[in-house]
Formats: C-alpha cells, sequence, structure tokens
C-alpha cells in the first residue's frame, strides 16, 4: 500500500489502545530534511454507523495513490518523501472541543515528537473530495507553502479547486508540526455539509475533485524537490 510500509505503534491511553500510524518512505537521492504527505485513516467513534467518505478515506486514498505514482516522477536529488496515515485524529469518548488539540491528534503528536527535526515541510489532506469542493487556505497553513501550491495548481490547471482568500483556522494534524516551526498546510473544505454526520458517504463525493487535488499535490511535491536539489 505504502512504500516500505510499516506500522508505526505509540502509546495511548483510555479505552483506545493499539493505536499505529502507517508510514512509508521514498529515499531520498540527497540528504536533509523530508517532505511529509499525510491523512488520518481513522474514523469518528460517534454516530453509529458514521461511514466518513470525505473525512478522511479520501485523504486516504489520495495519499495512497500519491505514493504510487511520484516514484516515477519526482527528478533528481529530491529530498526523502514521507507518507503517513495517522490514527487517532479523531477525538475519544470525554474530549470536548476545546481540548482537541490535547486529547485528540493522537497520531500525529507522536509522530512529530517522534521524529523532530526531520520533516522540512507537510502536506495535510482532509477533505479534499467533495463535489464543488473549494479549498481556500486554512488560517493556521504557512503563507508561504500555500503560495508553492496555488502555484503548483495553476501549472496543472486545478486552480479553481484553491480560490484566494482564507478560510478559519483548523485544529488539524497538521497543527503538531506548526507547534515545531515546520510549514505545514491543511488542505480541507471546512464547508463541507455532511460532516461528522452519518450523510458523510460516498455519493456526496466526486472523483475529479480527488483527482485535481491528488495532482496538485503532486506538482507542488515535485517543486519542492526540484527547489531543495538546487
Amino acid at each position: 500500500m505504502l512504500p516500505d510500509g510499516k506500522f508505526e505503534p505509540f502509546p495511548s491511553k483510555g479505552l483506545q489502545q493499539g493505536l499505529r500510524n502507517i508510514v512509508g518512505v521514498i529515499p531520498g537521492t540527497r540528504p536533509g530534511p523530508a517532505i511529509l504527505i499525510g491523512a488520518h485513516y481513522d474514523t469518528e467513534w460517534h454516530p453509529k454507523g458514521f461511514v466518513g467518505a470525505n473525512d478522511s478515506a479520501a485523504g486516504t486514498a489520495a495519499v495512497v495513490e500519491l505514493a504510487r505514482r511520484l516514484p516515477a516522477e519526482l527528478p533528481g536529488g529530491h529530498p526523502e518523501i514521507r507518507f503517513v496515515l495517522f490514527d487517532g485524529e479523531e477525538d475519544p469518548p470525554g474530549c470536548t472541543d476545546a481540548r482537541f488539540y490535547y486529547c485528540a491528534l493522537r497520531g500525529s503528536h507522536a509522530y512529530a515528537d517522534a521524529h523532530k527535526g526531520e520533516i522540512g515541510d507537510m502536506i495535510l489532506l482532509d477533505y479534499i473530495a467533495n463535489k464543488d469542493a473549494r479549498i481556500p487556505r486554512e488560517e493556521n497553513s504557512n503563507q508561504a507553502l500555500w503560495d508553492q501550491l496555488r502555484q503548483a495548481a495553476s501549472d496543472v490547471g486545478t486552480e479553481r479547486y484553491f480560490p484566494a482568500g482564507d478560510q478559519g483556522p483548523v485544529i488539524d494534524d497538521h497543527a503538531p508540526f506548526l507547534q515545531q516551526g515546520v510549514p505545514a498546510i491543511d488542505l480541507i473544505d471546512f464547508s463541507y455539509p455532511y460532516a461528522d454526520g452519518l450523510e458523510d458517504t460516498p455519493d456526496k463525493l466526486d472523483p475529479a475533485v480527488l483527482d485535481a487535488v491528488g495532482e496538485t499535490v503532486a506538482q507542488l511535491v515535485i517543486d519542492l524537490s526540484r527547489g531543495s536539489s538546487q
């Protein structure tokens, strides 16, 4: 599923034991910090019957496809590319919205802490496949890296999915990396009307949107790799 893929368990408390991230890597052809592409693969424990097509099966699918595609497209002298599917992003029982950063995001906290100093850029994929998606910059996302994303979108003809302007801040799996000073961005259409509910099902998604986001992220990673090799 992921190149050189493996489970990376991490300590967890309470009822949800045995959490583990899934990680893969394309080895770099030069030393230096890695580019990380991530999504979360866990799902909500409530409401009963929650599917999570956009939250975050779509992001998981995009990470897997990017891991399959990128090895043939990266330039020479590229950095290491890491793919991480985070466990424990969703809030466990008893976790309030006010404490979401501390009691959710367990996989990204664990990974960022375990690999401090190893990541140069972080690209997070969350709600990325809904019909008519528009993904402006999430307010916490690094501005310079977001500008590079929009340039990549322009280069591959997907700029309409990434309009100018900002949406509100979102506490997501990029946050632990931002706290460490890593440039990180969150691709998320937080206006998605079916979030966190039973209607977040595959019929709400558009494969063309998922493809457009994937094409954009692939181009961004190629551009970042070229820049780092110069």
